[in-house]
């Protein structure tokens, strides 16, 4: 089978990140868009595709098989339901929204338009997080009952002009960090019967929070902060324990038990993130086994919450 091709929606650092990384495997990029055209001509030009005045021409380009969102989160549901309607495959980057009526939004016109879209949650397509679910669902560590995470980069000292600091760009600690250890406990446990989140807003977004979510005698505690450098996930349970140093792009997680230590390794790439997609939209689905559409709605869900709770509204709100 021939390589999978790709349209662009964006041009920023994390299209950079995936570009390199899949087409080192059996994908290609074939047309690119940017708001900014001179970018997107060099972006294109390195990775032999053609750049476009317009998404729509993008989008539209002949032999794209999917289309991958990279734009700041403000402008995710325009792009993805814009090649939706096109019946274009999409790979959104999370989150695909700033609350739950954009997430409505985006799937609903999926189910509409019988065509595939996943949220690009890169942790839940890696083998080290299917595994530890693998690990905790068999019972490995017996109940489980408390995780605590730690998640912080230090995106206060970026440009005041990042999209990480930008109220009108929905910046802030939850949406850019905070996401990857609530959609980590949704996919173990469901979602929670009680959500808290204390956190500090500052200059119109959240610099930091601290999200406790109990899912029946479970206890998930998370520490997340845009003014620090920190990530580590402790996972204990009646029968031992689970620890991964870099929960959200694991490389290695270990586990303790009765039976003694045991260390899974593996890779959280991009490769094998959309090269699980395109085997999914090649194999005719709508939505994603490992990114489901619940997950995408109830994450968002959680996240409102926690939003409610801080009081924090975003100016395109």
């Amino acid at each position: 089978m021939g390589k999978f091709r790709w349209a662009y929606i964006g041009c920023g650092s994390i299209a950079e990140k995936t570009a390199r990384d899949i087409t080192k495997g059996n994908h290609c990029i074939i047309s690119v868009y940017s708001r900014n055209y001179e970018k997107a001509v060099a972006f294109a030009e390195k990775y032999n595709a053609c750049a476009f005045k317009t998404a729509e021409e993008a989008i539209l380009c002949k032999n794209v098989d999917a289309v991958y969102i990279a734009t700041p989160h403000t402008s995710h549901v325009e792009y993805s339901i814009a090649a939706l309607k096109n019946h274009k495959p999409v790979l959104c980057e999370k989150p695909i929204g700033i609350n739950i009526a954009d997430v409505d939004r985006i799937i609903n016109c999926a189910r509409e338009n019988e065509t595939y879209f996943c949220e690009a949650m890169w942790t839940w397509f890696s083998d080290v997080a299917l595994t530890v679910k693998d690990w905790i669902k068999s019972g490995k560590i017996g109940d489980v009952e408390e995780i605590k995470i730690n998640y912080s980069f230090p995106g206060i000292l970026k440009p005041k002009n990042s999209r990480v600091l930008l109220p009108e760009t929905a910046g802030g600690a939850l949406l850019d960090i905070g996401i990857y250890p609530i959609t980590y406990c949704y996919n173990l446990f469901g979602y929670p019967d009680e959500i808290i989140c204390k956190g500090t807003v500052r200059n119109g977004i959240d610099i930091s929070e601290k999200i406790t979510l109990r899912f029946g005698k479970t206890i998930c505690k998370f520490s997340i902060s845009l003014t620090s450098a920190r990530e580590d996930c402790i996972i204990k349970g009646t029968k031992g324990k689970i620890s991964l140093p870099l929960f959200h792009m694991a490389s290695k997680a270990t586990l303790k038990n009765a039976e003694g230590k045991k260390a899974f390794s593996g890779k959280t790439d991009y490769l094998t993130e959309f090269t699980r997609v395109a085997e999914e939209i090649r194999a005719g689905k709508i939505q994603s086994d490992y990114i489901p559409f619940a997950s995408t709605q109830n994450c968002m869900k959680i996240m409102d919450e926690c939003r409610r709770q801080m009081n924090l509204k975003y100016p395109c709100e």
